[in-house]
């Protein structure tokens, strides 16, 4: 796992999709020193392309041309059920070019039919990303050589931490936890702040103290070496408020119930690869 891993000097980068995820990637790479000039786009839609030139001052394309065909890596952060469509489209500019996906249940076996090369990656970041705080995991197929995995890990790093998987079967675990994962912490952070406001706290000191609250015991966790478990525990006196407090969602199956909704996840991942991988 890495932040601050050494970049290798990366070469033109294109995306395919500049939607939020390749916003958050092109920014970092941009922040971290990559050219804007080095950076080709495609993007149909045109308030995303327009985005991109305020943002970032790249002039981004509707549809894939001969401009992709500068790019020795090629960034696919678009929709599953577009993904077919625009690799045949793209795919005649970029056979020379090392593949990153970024679109959620697409198998590598998939993409590498649609665009005729092994030299895959995917990976699977989630929206933290945008600010730089991201959690990535990545998988290579055997076709990708070192040199090739340390560009990927470069760009992975400007937006936050990566993380490699072994088997390609563990994105879809990998989707259902830290991939969705922000949207359950905005749920509880939801919770949290509609429970303060019930007892008294205003919206505003509810939603500060919940959010400050994840932000804390998340820095927390990752500084110690300790389990979770052991943390929790720490923190917990038994006849206390956090004790009744955590008996009362082991009483309702929280635990349980969470366990049970990233597995609804998981097993949505493995259909999107079966639904649009055809």
């Amino acid at each position: 796992m890495s932040q601050t891993a050494a970049s290798p000097a990366l070469p033109t980068i294109a995306f395919i999709g500049g939607g939020n995820m390749a916003s958050a990637i092109i920014g970092g790479l941009i922040r971290q020193g990559h050219p804007a000039s080095q950076i080709e786009v495609v993007e149909p839609w045109a308030d995303a392309r327009e985005d991109l030139r305020k943002n970032y001052g790249i002039e981004a394309q509707a549809e894939a041309g001969p401009a992709l065909q500068r790019a020795r890596i090629v960034v696919w952060a678009i929709k599953p059920q577009t993904f077919k469509d625009a690799a045949a489209q793209a795919k005649a500019h970029t056979q020379d070019a090392l593949h990153l996906s970024v679109a959620a249940g697409i198998r590598s076996d998939s993409i590498a039919q649609w665009l005729s090369t092994e030299r895959i990656v995917r990976t699977m970041p989630n929206t933290p990303a945008l600010v730089g705080k991201g959690m990535s995991a990545l998988y290579a197929r055997p076709a990708v050589d070192a040199a090739e995995r340390a560009q990927v890990e470069a760009i992975m790093a400007s937006t936050g931490e990566y993380l490699w998987v072994e088997t390609e079967k563990q994105l879809d675990a990998v989707t259902a936890l830290s991939g969705s994962g922000p949207a359950y912490v905005f749920y509880f952070l939801e919770a949290m702040t509609r429970a303060g406001t019930s007892m008294g706290l205003s919206e505003q000191q509810a939603h500060q103290l919940a959010v400050g609250t994840f932000v804390g015991a998340s820095e927390l966790a990752r500084r110690s070496d300790e389990a979770p478990a052991v943390l929790r525990q720490r923190v917990t006196s038994k006849g206390g408020t956090t004790y009744a407090a955590l008996q009362s969602m082991e009483a309702d199956g929280v635990g349980a119930a969470f366990e049970r909704a990233m597995e609804a996840a998981r097993q949505r991942a493995d259909e999107l690869g079966n639904e649009f991988g055809g």
